[in-house]
């Protein structure tokens, strides 16, 4: 955020618990803003512990007014609806918030800062942050792959697997490790947890792999870049990963999956391949993707939310089985396990 120090308002109306709301859960595990309150009048009176596997006490309100009474002073837009548009019985509550002296955070598509820059006081803003920043892109030409460094992409079966959770877990326990490591967030929820970034999918299709290229080779001081991953080359509607490629000329790939799916999330009809499959598939596209130089999934990110523990130890070690492959879940064990396969 512009003030980490500024409490905030997680506004997830009718959504919170769902997986349309990873916004805001990405920003209850690795914010550094104090959170007052997640708004959801369909869960009020509950606990973030209560709907999410996140163990925090933080309180489910039904209003606005009532994260105000509790501290909050910027409003930050915790769902992402289908398409990225924002809904328009939300416009209320953003007016309501702007009247009120809030700051807005908004990761929609549509932009909030012209709809309000005439109302804002001194000190009170608004973050688009699914614009993008820095003027346009050069087109790619695979810059990177003169690169020293460590370059890893984080790469995934489907939408919403974990990617982000994944990327930013190895970059801790890389750190913690005493690595010099850099997350690289590529998506509105990465950027409003760390800063900056790149709102991949608001550019241009032609210019999106010089933009990744550009914020590779402005971390190239670092020993390690974690590269936020954003689709899948499954998907039917995305056009992420190859950019990613492209322009992050990965040195290693991590497959991030969640445990137990057979079908895409929102394409039921389309069945994903055996792993070692979607492994020999991504290996392939970053090998033709103008890299210069191969790069090889080297571990197993499983997304093991919904399972017990002994379920999420028996899929891990099945996966192990099928992939040969180290594989962890890490968020439930921790980034460490992840951050061996770099070393």
């Amino acid at each position: 955020m512009r003030d980490p120090a500024q409490p905030i308002a997680l506004f997830t109306e009718g959504t919170f618990g769902k997986i349309n709301a990873k916004m805001a859960e990405g920003i209850l595990r690795y914010g550094q803003n104090p959170v007052a309150a997640v708004i959801d009048s369909t869960q009020a009176g509950r606990r973030v512990r209560d709907l999410t596997p996140i163990d925090s006490d933080v309180p489910v309100v039904a209003t606005l007014d009532q994260a105000q009474e509790l501290g909050a002073q910027v409003l930050v837009l915790g769902t992402a609806p289908s398409g990225g548009r924002l809904p328009a019985d939300w416009v209320a509550v953003l007016d309501q918030a702007i009247a009120a002296g809030m700051s807005l955070v908004n990761g929609m598509h549509d932009q909030l800062q012209p709809r309000y820059a005439d109302r804002l006081a001194p000190g009170q803003w608004v973050w688009d942050l699914r614009v993008p920043q820095g003027g346009p892109p050069p087109i790619g030409m695979a810059r990177a792959a003169g690169l020293t460094n460590t370059r890893v992409l984080m790469v995934g079966t489907d939408m919403a697997v974990g990617k982000m959770t994944a990327g930013l877990e190895l970059t801790r326990a890389l750190r913690e490790a005493g690595r010099d490591a850099a997350f690289l967030a590529t998506g509105q929820t990465g950027i409003a947890i760390t800063g900056r970034g790149i709102p991949l999918d608001a550019i241009r299709v032609d210019h999106a792999g010089g933009a990744v290229e550009r914020l590779v080779l402005e971390a190239a001081d670092h020993e390690i870049v974690v590269v936020e991953g954003q689709g899948s080359l499954l998907h039917p509607g995305s056009t992420a990963t190859l950019p990613l490629m492209r322009g992050s000329c990965a040195t290693h790939l991590i497959l991030c999956h969640r445990a137990g799916m057979e079908t895409l999330i929102d394409a039921t009809h389309v069945r994903i391949p055996p792993l070692p499959e979607v492994i020999a598939l991504n290996e392939a596209v970053a090998r033709a993707a103008g890299a210069l130089r191969p790069a090889r999934v080297v571990g197993i990110a499983l997304n093991t939310a919904r399972l017990s523990p002994a379920e999420a130890e028996a899929a891990i070690k099945a996966t192990a089985d099928e992939t040969g492959l180290p594989v962890a879940d890490p968020v439930r064990d921790g980034g460490k396990g992840l951050a061996r396969v770099l070393a």
